[in-house]
């Protein structure tokens, strides 16, 4: 859910401060001066500039931009990547191939860490830029972005990770970590859908996607989504130390209450792993089935990733850790928030267990 003091800011910049920000009049400098407030917010939160920000519609945008602003500025070369991206990495990584360009896929082990050695040996002459996920959507894997940063930046190669799910569960310094893109979005934190950043550092040159006009320092036409920008910021501010160490807690508590059922798996690290992540696998049930019973409970769930949870194909993820499909099938994920109470946690674990007993004196596969 967005965080209702983040949807009452966003609602004064809907009704009453609705200038354009490349507007001389009063009305768009007022919303300039509030679209670069909210620049500073976020470049102060990862210890950037505010002019290595630049504004996108979410973080498929954000990877999308960093990664084909990079190719295309080269306009041939390798680039490496790992087999539990995102969607939005991998798809516009392997449609790179059809331009010209080649690619190697990083393998991970079974609780989801990229094989470092690989990456290593998978460096070439040509190779042009090195895009690792800072921590994973589906599993919670959180990768050694650091030590990935410095095998790029010692070998001159760009880097870029999708910090999507990380952002706002885990510091980010850009200056520490030697990264030289990162993708970042606001819904992951209670902000809006709609809204991302790209973080380019200072002197990296990409092409831009969006011809137009000149905005976000001549890289992303188009006007500014100054209510998602402003609620964004907001998101950043309202998200507390102290919200992170509640997650963790509630999460251990979900995942050893699961984990008492007969004849599960965590998905992923019990340490290194995001603090509101909880990827299960339940033998001789389909995780789609046990998300039908826990939505009638009113207790939202996922079968894998979100932007691939229509699909019948076992998640991308969870095959890559050497899951068989059918463990891949019967897996749920549940995620928790800064406003999710012990109280619900306790629910589910009142519920879950029911729903799983019925499924399997159900089931064919038992």
């Amino acid at each position: 859910m967005v965080d209702p003091k983040v949807a009452d800011k966003i609602m004064i910049y809907m009704t009453e401060k609705y200038g354009n920000a490349s507007s001389l009049h009063q009305k768009g400098q007022e919303t300039k001066m509030a679209l670069e407030e909210s620049r500073l917010v976020i470049a102060k939160s990862i210890n950037s500039k505010p002019s290595e920000i630049v504004f996108t519609s979410g973080g498929s945008e954000a990877n999308n931009l960093a990664i084909k602003g990079v190719a295309y500025m080269h306009k041939k070369g390798h680039i490496i990547t790992s087999a539990i991206e995102h969607p939005s990495v991998l798809e516009t990584v392997k449609g790179l191939k059809d331009q010209g360009f080649d690619f190697s896929i990083i393998k991970v082990d079974k609780d989801g860490f990229i094989d470092i050695e690989q990456l290593k040996n998978e460096i070439r002459n040509d190779t042009i830029l090195v895009s690792i996920m800072h921590a994973n959507n589906e599993i919670g894997t959180i990768q050694d972005i650091e030590l990935i940063g410095k095998i790029c930046k010692d070998k001159k190669i760009l880097s870029h990770t999708d910090a999507v799910q990380s952002y706002s569960k885990i510091p980010i310094d850009v200056k520490k970590i030697n990264v030289d893109l990162v993708s970042l979005n606001a819904h992951k934190l209670h902000g809006p859908k709609g809204i991302g950043v790209l973080f380019i550092k200072e002197g990296t040159k990409i092409k831009r996607l969006i011809d137009g006009g000149n905005q976000e320092i001549k890289l992303r036409a188009g006007t500014e989504n100054i209510p998602g920008i402003v609620g964004f910021a907001e998101a950043v501010k309202s998200i507390s130390n102290s919200d992170i160490k509640r997650m963790e807690k509630l999460r251990d508590k979900l995942i050893d209450g699961i984990l008492k059922i007969k004849d599960t798996r965590l998905n992923g690290p019990r340490e290194k792993r995001l603090c509101n992540n909880v990827n299960i696998s339940f033998k001789f049930v389909e995780g789609e089935a046990i998300g039908g019973y826990l939505d009638a409970e009113g207790i939202c769930s996922s079968t894998g990733s979100a932007c691939s949870s229509k699909s019948l194909e076992p998640s991308h993820v969870l095959m890559a850790l050497g899951l068989k499909e059918e463990d891949a099938h019967g897996s749920l994920r549940l995620t928790l928030g800064k406003f999710t109470t012990e109280k619900e946690i306790d629910f589910v674990l009142q519920k879950l267990p029911g729903i799983i007993e019925k499924l399997r004196r159900m089931s064919p596969f038992k």
